[in-house]
């Protein structure tokens, strides 16, 4: 196994990591990444494999865990009840009760208002240059959250505030500063969220937060703080790769060229696929091992942890013919961008259906839509995600 020296936050990493994913699969399925002193898995079978293999979690063992700083304590309780960091039988637990409430028959209501939302912010397009990020790929999924939740939408700029500080934990680039206006935002979204919850209880009204809370599994329901772990974890996740897979897309679909035959209702759905392949918004998803597990050469430990590498997986020439190509008249047999397994996002559906609405209108509404500057990623890793996407129409 190679030892591989990649810093997250080299400026030419963070603008485009695949020539680093291409040297790294060349070594091998797995190699040790030193810059974050874990193996990671690189190749596609790897990557796959991992993903569905019930010796590795997301918790980290009980043994292993180390007192956390006091100024953290905020963040962390909201993380204590998220899905994202359980494994069974409290993770089956709360899957089963989220999914009675978060049904394809509740996201599909969304469907009217999402479009009727996209031809509105398409309205207030400015003729001057101006970010494409800012007025549209941030407020469709927001928007979507809000009105999925129950959320008056005039709250969404206090959600996005929450939001992005709270995702910054998981990037590379964090700092102490980033800590503190984590611990800041969860305290806030969690009171937020509180008052909502407490109003729901004693005024139902038809949104996700009445049926989280009606959720019932053989007598079971979510105390308070899964329901405040669960919507904020909707937001985040939601929200934040949402964004970024609308906005890594309409720069692929500009800098490629585009067909509008793609856009047809019979083709978008794979449009759609090949966007979230060929430049997800999320790179990478971390796992730890629960035994002594003998996988691709390596031995794992108890407790050792591992990265998946979703953006290499999904341009793994032994897996995908042509993987560095941009071609949506494909459906790709690979796509690990949502993850797999246990943990598959549970969002998906509605990622998917935010994309397939926001696409179509976007570029029939804006036929000569364009770039007005070279894009730039964000220093967000493991997200990738553009800083700003600056167009004209």
């Amino acid at each position: 196994m190679q030892t591989l020296i990649q810093s997250p936050t080299d400026p030419a990493f963070v603008q485009d990591p695949y020539p680093f994913y291409v040297k790294a699969r060349q070594q091998g399925p797995l190699q040790y990444w030193q810059d974050y002193g874990m193996i990671a898995a690189f190749s596609h079978d790897a990557v796959h494999a991992l993903l569905r293999d019930r010796r590795f979690g997301r918790e980290i063992p009980q043994e292993l865990r180390k007192p956390s700083a006091a100024h953290l304590a905020p963040f962390l309780a909201v993380e204590a009840h998220s899905m994202l960091e359980a494994e069974p039988p409290r993770h089956t637990r709360l899957r089963k009760l989220v999914m009675r409430a978060f049904t394809s028959r509740e996201i599909k209501s969304l469907e009217t208002g999402l479009q009727q939302l996209c031809h509105q912010l398409i309205d207030q397009f400015p003729d001057r240059p101006f970010d494409l990020l800012d007025a549209y790929c941030t407020q469709v999924p927001v928007i979507a959250i809000c009105r999925l939740l129950g959320v008056p939408e005039q709250h969404a700029p206090d959600l996005l505030n929450w939001s992005h500080k709270m995702v910054a934990m998981y990037q590379a680039s964090k700092t102490v500063e980033t800590e503190h206006a984590a611990a800041q935002a969860s305290t806030e979204f969690t009171e937020f969220l509180k008052r909502y919850i407490d109003q729901r209880r004693s005024d139902p009204k038809d949104d996700l937060i009445t049926r989280l809370i009606s959720a019932e599994e053989e007598g079971d329901s979510l105390t308070t703080d899964e329901l405040i772990g669960t919507c904020i974890l909707l937001l985040n996740a939601g929200h934040e790769a949402t964004v970024h897979a609308l906005g890594n897309g309409i720069k692929t679909l500009l800098q490629h060229g585009w067909d509008s035959r793609w856009f047809d209702p019979d083709h978008i759905d794979k449009l759609v696929e090949e966007i979230l392949r060929f430049d997800p918004p999320l790179h990478m998803f971390t796992r730890y091992a629960y035994e002594e597990v003998d996988l691709f050469g390596h031995r794992f430990q108890r407790g050792d942890q591992v990265a998946l590498m979703l953006g290499s997986a999904n341009r793994d020439p032994d897996a995908l013919d042509d993987p560095e190509d941009f071609d949506p008249t494909r459906r790709p047999r690979i796509n690990t961008s949502f993850g797999a397994g246990l943990h598959f996002c549970v969002g998906a559906p509605l990622a998917r259906l935010e994309m397939q609405i926001a696409l179509p209108i976007l570029f029939e509404r804006c036929p000569d839509l364009q770039l007005s500057a070279p894009p730039k990623f964000s220093n967000t890793y493991h997200f990738h995600g553009l800083a700003e996407l600056l167009v004209t129409v």
